[in-house]
């Protein structure tokens, strides 16, 4: 279990965050971040995307969710010193016996649009309730996301709802596959799983939730963006299942089936 201790910028988990994330398959962590990081990566994220969250060239994420586009924040100076504290809080929440470390997978910034404008790029609809694990062709669970909204945001902005313990259910599938149903109507088990409020965040609040656990969010109702930064770390040991993966080219960096992952493009936070 983790320690109560600084990692600026961010803080460490408590046991009691573990054993929270470890039960409903997602967490809470309150002040996590510092406001001035916070405050970093909304600059950062303003600077690529522009002042409305859609200035920026399609990304090819195309859907209703929100605007992705590729941060690369750990190559960034301003912005890397966050990684030493995710990286560490996500060994304890993987809370395994032996330490294999952690990797960092994917960061993207993913403002979802106002739904009463009409934007560039899509991005301005609700997120339907979905699991993320098939999407990354990664051959062991383990992975989580860290949401990092970068303002502070209530409902009405379309923030984040988890259906609690659907990690336990194992992998669920994609949902381009449920042909435009819920995906609890296609898993009638998860009508079980009591569905959290969606989240109020102070600034500096996050969510960090497993690749396994059903989620989802409404739509924004404000006038302007709904800012979230995503940080994906994955188990330093997760192998690439060699099937076609949506978050990364496995030509692009010479990757075969089973696989490691390579340190330079992948690094290692924990």
């Amino acid at each position: 279990m983790a320690t109560i201790a600084q990692t600026a910028p961010c803080r460490a988990v408590t046991p009691e965050e573990v054993a929270h994330y470890e039960t409903h398959g997602w967490v809470q962590l309150k002040r996590f971040i510092s406001p001035e990081m916070i405050a970093t990566m909304l600059t950062k994220a303003k600077e690529l995307m522009g002042e409305d969250g859609d200035s920026n060239p399609p990304y090819g994420i195309d859907q209703p969710y929100f605007n992705a586009f590729a941060a690369s924040g750990y190559n960034d100076a301003r912005v890397k010193p966050v990684f030493d504290g995710i990286g560490q809080a996500a060994k304890a929440l993987m809370n395994r016996k032996a330490d294999h470390g952690v990797r960092l997978f994917n960061d993207f910034f993913a403002p979802k649009l106002p739904a009463a404008k009409k934007t560039r790029n899509q991005g301005n609809g609700p997120t339907s309730f979905h699991q993320d694990y098939i999407t990354f062709a990664v051959d062991r669970t383990g992975g989580m996301t860290f949401w990092i909204p970068l303002e502070a945001y209530g409902p009405e902005a379309g923030t984040m709802s988890f259906l609690n313990g659907s990690h336990k259910l194992g992998v669920l599938g994609n949902y381009t596959s449920y042909d435009g149903k819920d995906i609890r109507e296609v898993w009638p088990e998860l009508n079980d799983c009591e569905e959290s409020p969606q989240i109020d965040y102070e600034l500096g609040d996050i969510t960090v939730h497993t690749h396994l656990t059903v989620h989802g969010a409404g739509a924004n109702h404000l006038d302007r963006p709904r800012w979230a930064y995503l940080v994906l770390p994955q188990p330093a040991d997760a192998r690439w299942n060699g099937a076609p993966p949506e978050a990364f080219d496995p030509k692009a960096h010479g990757m075969e089936p089973y696989g490691k992952f390579p340190d330079a493009a992948f690094p290692i936070i924990g």
